[in-house]
């Protein structure tokens, strides 16, 4: 069963928004690595980036939205978002008026020539990070990322730990991702956290507040896989089998507004990658947000949704 028919079935007619309290912004699919179930295919040779008029324009949506429950988090994203040349300028512009900014780093990122200042950076203006880390054991996160990537991985959230980060009394944020590494549902995310914390603190002595389970969306470089592999129908039917009603009310498309590079809007960054846009009835690009008439907006579906809404969610 179709996506939308399975939502229609369940009498609550098509998904719509909630209201938006996140403007997800991605920055450029330029990244320094090359993960293999990148879902936008973000690589060293890509070229698309966030020019300084959309930059401009997203920090004007910010300014015209400081109402309670008018967009509160700016949530930064790519490839690798700190390679895009504004982004310390929208970081700043962000907060100061007074937004929560979330970046989604791959960590490895500062170790890349000028990104140096980058901890410093995201301490002096309380940004909270969302760090992709596939695993705590060294071979299953350089199997996903590449050679080396563990070590400067630990070494970065080193960095953060003696910045203050997931300290109790900074209340400076450190979240973790982690992705299955082939075609199978993340498992339960609490116990999966009390993993990760254990093993990161007892052997690197790190520390972090939350871990995030994503399930692998069957786009962008993970479908290539599931392609080469001939599991893709197989994954898909295993998406779908595992549908759970709950999810609809927590999915993230509900609270949030997509920015891709170019400033077209759409209802989160998986539609992005397939080019799935917000429907035509609604703004399109940044330049002409409207708070009103999207945080009403009815959500364009497809098949892919069944990974956000499979087993206990992915949001």
């Amino acid at each position: 069963m179709k996506f939308v028919d399975k939502v229609a079935a369940l009498g609550r007619g098509t998904l719509r928004a909630g209201y938006i309290d996140v403007l997800q912004v991605n920055l450029g699919y330029k990244c320094n690595m090359l993960c293999k179930h990148c879902h936008v295919m973000a690589g060293p040779i890509r070229t698309e980036m966030m020019d300084r008029e959309n930059i401009d324009a997203v920090i004007r949506v910010l300014e015209e939205n400081l109402e309670d429950n008018q967009i509160n988090v700016l949530d930064l994203t790519g490839g690798a978002p700190e390679l895009n040349p504004g982004f310390q300028y929208l970081v700043e512009s962000a907060g100061a008026l007074g937004k929560h900014v979330v970046v989604r780093s791959n960590l490895t990122i500062f170790f890349e020539k000028g990104m140096e200042n980058l901890p410093d950076l995201y301490r002096d203006n309380r940004v909270e990070i969302i760090a992709s880390l596939p695993y705590y054991m060294e071979e299953n996160v350089n199997r996903v990322r590449g050679a080396g990537t563990f070590d400067k991985s630990i070494q970065a959230l080193r960095m953060l730990n003696s910045l203050g980060y997931a300290h109790e009394s900074t209340g400076l944020k450190l979240n973790l991702v982690y992705n299955p590494p082939g075609a199978f549902l993340p498992p339960q995310q609490d116990l999966l956290e009390a993993e990760y914390k254990r093993e990161l603190q007892s052997k690197f002595g790190i520390s972090f507040n939350s871990l995030y389970t994503f399930t692998n969306m069957p786009i962008g470089r993970f479908k290539d896989f599931l392609m080469r592999t001939g599991n893709a129908g197989q994954y898909l039917n295993k998406l779908a089998s595992s549908f759970n009603p709950d999810t609809l009310e927590g999915v993230m498309c509900r609270f949030i507004v997509s920015v891709a590079w170019d400033g077209k809007l759409f209802d989160c960054d998986f539609n992005q990658v397939i080019g799935l846009s917000v429907a035509d009835e609604y703004p399109q690009h940044i330049r002409d947000f409207n708070y009103l008439s999207l945080s009403q907006r009815q959500i364009a579906v497809g098949e892919h949704c069944y990974g956000c809404t499979a087993g206990q969610g992915s949001t």
